[in-house]
């Protein structure tokens, strides 16, 4: 029996090793049958199901291999489309609450190996100096090689305040590399803020969360309590998504409400939908409207908006709505390119499977799929211009390809011809050079990009101010 996604849970980011995942519950109701079912192929699975059950060399239990087939077709999809058994369905759920334990890796697999995609910020993974591209071959003693995505997560999970050891393979390490990281309960704090200098404020989301949206009002708050603000820089760098409509929240924190956000599109109507800076779409009926507490001054403050290769799904939305209704300037590099929804399934058993239905697009319609969102200025992370050759969503073995943009390859990038608006007043330091995220302190003197941020908004109040 076909299935039919009925508010169908939206979700923005890929497998995260802790877990991390971003969740919206889907209910299932039935739909009209479908074609016959393909009786040659399924003879052909019974087979070989027959087979290993009476020749292969151990015993396996009928639902292992149930599983391990289900597991099969969905990781063969693409790289978002996944089963989950109990407990990774269990932290799926607990993740999108802001509290999980592990260690704090955004992971997708390569090659039989464990990708690490993106390390969340102040967790073990991310103080361990783990960085994205890596393969993670080996976990204590374990080989990799083998194990599906989900046993490898769950094998990187385990009680709090006990360790693990990583073995990795690094690119430009002659050697492999091996970290030892103690487990912990995580609780990520989704928005941080700060005010860099007397009227310019710092606002950063680290993921998309249920009180993501909320929590920007408030930090928003904060700054203008110090006085009116000249302009504000959006930090979404390595920020891997999450919940849809909490994106939607955050433009709707910058955006005049009822405009549109993004929209989704895919093989069935409920997977047809267009997501507005309304209520509806951000609250879906919890809590009181959060928006009423922000400041008005909010809507119209000059903005710079900060991405890289780490930012993902959710902050490719908010970075997509507000550069295609002119409300802010993109800075940094090209951002990851997920551009796909995934939706939960709950199944039998308390598990369930993550099935990608649809592509989103930004308000103009452009698919950022395998593509990523391209800066208005481009600015690298480091004075010298060596930025790391991050791991983006076109290099992921079966990523979607962009509908709409399907006579390029999905690895060729257009390059903006704006450049950065102005030269750095010093060079950075040699110790800051090359780095592949922007430093842990909170809007650090040394974060060349958010430097320029700050310059540019200074620039655009001068020409403001102008007669």
């Amino acid at each position: 029996m076909a299935v039919k996604l009925k508010k169908a849970g939206l979700i923005g980011t890929g497998f995260v090793a802790g877990v991390l995942l971003s969740l919206q519950f889907s209910a299932i109701a039935d739909k009209e049958v479908r074609n016959s079912l393909p009786v040659e192929e399924l003879r052909t699975f019974a087979e070989v199901f027959n087979a290993i059950k009476q020749g292969y060399v151990e015993p396996v239990e009928d639902k292992a291999l149930i599983t391990h087939a289900i597991s099969g077709m969905l990781s063969n999809l693409d790289p978002h489309s996944a089963y989950l058994d109990t407990d990774a369905y269990k932290d799926l759920q607990v993740g999108t609450q802001g509290e999980f334990g592990g260690l704090g890796i955004e992971v997708g697999m390569e090659d039989g190996l464990v990708k690490v995609i993106s390390p969340i910020e102040d967790t073990p993974a991310y103080r361990a100096g783990v960085k994205a591209g890596d393969l993670i071959y080996k976990l204590d003693d374990t080989s990799v090689k083998g194990l599906t995505l989900s046993d490898a997560v769950k094998k990187m999970r385990g009680k709090p305040k006990t360790q693990i050891r990583l073995g990795i393979l690094r690119k430009g390490e002659a050697k492999p590399l091996e970290l030892t990281l103690t487990r912990e309960i995580i609780k990520v704090q989704s928005v941080k803020s700060k005010l860099v200098e007397p009227g310019y404020g710092y606002l950063r989301v680290t993921s998309f969360q249920e009180n993501t949206g909320s929590a920007v009002v408030k930090h928003l708050n904060d700054l203008y309590k110090a006085g009116a603000l000249k302009g504000l820089v959006l930090d979404l760098r390595n920020d891997p998504g999450g919940l849809l409509n909490a994106a939607v929240g955050v433009s709707a924190a910058f955006l005049p409400q009822k405009t549109l956000v993004t929209s989704t599109d895919g093989r069935t109507e409920d997977a047809k939908h267009k997501f507005f800076a309304l209520p509806s779409d951000y609250l879906r009926g919890r809590g009181d409207d959060y928006i009423k507490e922000l400041p008005a001054e909010a809507l119209k403050v000059p903005m710079v908006v900060l991405v890289n290769g780490g930012s993902a799904s959710a902050s490719e939305i908010v970075a997509g709505a507000l550069q295609d209704h002119k409300r802010a300037v993109i800075m940094g590099t090209q951002s990851f390119g997920k551009g796909s929804v995934q939706s939960v399934l709950p199944l039998p058993g308390n598990t369930a499977i993550k099935l990608t239905t649809a592509r989103y697009y930004t308000p103009s319609g452009r698919s950022i799929q395998a593509k990523g969102i391209t800066p208005d200025i481009v600015v690298e992370e480091s004075a010298n211009g060596n930025g790391f050759k991050r791991l983006r969503e076109a290099d992921l073995e079966h990523h979607l390809e962009n509908d709409k943009d399907k006579g390029t390859p999905a690895k060729e990038q257009p390059k903006p011809e704006a450049k950065a608006p102005v030269k750095p007043k010093a060079p950075a330091k040699e110790d800051d050079e090359g780095k592949d995220t922007p430093p842990s302190e909170i809007a650090s003197k040394n974060d060349y990009q958010l430097s320029q941020a700050i310059n540019l908004l200074k620039g655009l109040q001068i020409m403001q101010n102008k007669p």
